[in-house]
């Protein structure tokens, strides 16, 4: 079976139709006459037939170079579009991407906006739950504060996307925190945080004095705090942009950090991995220190 045609070969033919001569083929093409020559008749070895009738006048096709020429001009066509085509796959495919709950309602629109030509299917769900769809391949990335805390899936990549810290957020009207050993002494306090240490939390208020109770998600416990003007325990992130007049953040007695992380296949669109310092300003967090 003779052997399939190379581009450079096409790339002639084409040329030769066009300039209808070799000569004037050769100029287009930055080679010699010579070589253009050369690899013309060894192309016609290959097909076993004349492509081209040549004398002092020029080249003319016979119908067979008609032919190559034609079907040359498909496949370098076609080969002509498969950058563009993938460029275009790139910036075209719709990203999956999950957080929980809580973190939704700021990171989805947070994407949307720095990424306002890429299509995005949101997912919510637990965090384990959102990282094992990363790992099998059918979520792109999982925006979690839990991947310090667990043990990871084979095939995953954590990118820290900075660091936030929990705060007393008082409503209109609540004081500040009393002194002493006894801060919360008496007060109902609502909290809600978004990685696995809420009964910790909930131990630490209680042993400040306080009847903490627990809200579902971010939103809920704000909402509880003001309908009951009572303070809350969120992270800073939940309010940073939301205050309303008359409301106050300050520090808790205790330090207590969160790190939120973007999980990604080891192979991932590098558009999420570049958006992350942006996201990270936009969230209001800080970056991560190192443990």
């Amino acid at each position: 079976m003779s052997p399939s045609p190379s581009v450079e070969d096409l790339r002639l033919v084409l040329a030769v139709r066009r300039a209808r001569s070799v000569g004037g083929a050769a100029r287009e093409l930055g080679t010699t006459q010579p070589s253009a020559s050369q690899r013309l008749a060894r192309v016609e070895r290959r097909c076993g037939v004349t492509l081209f009738e040549r004398d002092t006048t020029g080249a003319r096709p016979t119908p067979a170079g008609l032919e190559l020429a034609r079907q040359a001009e498909h496949v370098l066509g076609h080969l002509d579009g498969m950058y563009a085509a993938t460029v275009a796959a790139t910036t075209t495919r719709t990203l999956v991407v999950g957080t929980f709950a809580s973190l939704a309602a700021a990171v989805l629109p947070a994407l949307d906006e720095l990424l306002p030509d890429v299509p995005i299917d949101q997912r919510i769900d637990h965090g384990d739950q959102l990282i094992a769809w990363v790992a099998e391949g059918t979520m792109d990335a999982a925006f979690v504060a839990i991947a310090e805390q667990i043990t990871l899936p084979r095939g995953v990549l954590v990118h820290a996307l900075g660091e936030d810290q929990l705060v007393l957020f008082r409503p209109l009207g609540v004081p500040p925190l009393s002194r002493g050993r006894l801060p919360l002494a008496g007060r109902s306090v609502a909290f809600s945080t978004y990685d696995l240490g809420a009964p910790v939390l909930q131990a630490r208020l209680e042993s400040l004095g306080a009847t903490a109770r627990r809200g579902v998600t971010l939103p809920t416990t704000l909402a509880m705090a003001r309908r009951r003007g009572q303070p809350a325990v969120v992270p800073r992130s939940a309010v940073a942009s939301d205050l309303r007049e008359g409301e106050a953040v300050e520090r808790l007695p205790f330090a207590a950090r969160l790190r939120l992380s973007m999980v990604t296949a080891r192979e991932h669109d590098p558009r999420l991995v570049g958006v992350l310092p942006a996201l990270r300003r936009d969230l209001g967090l800080r970056a991560q220190r190192s443990t």
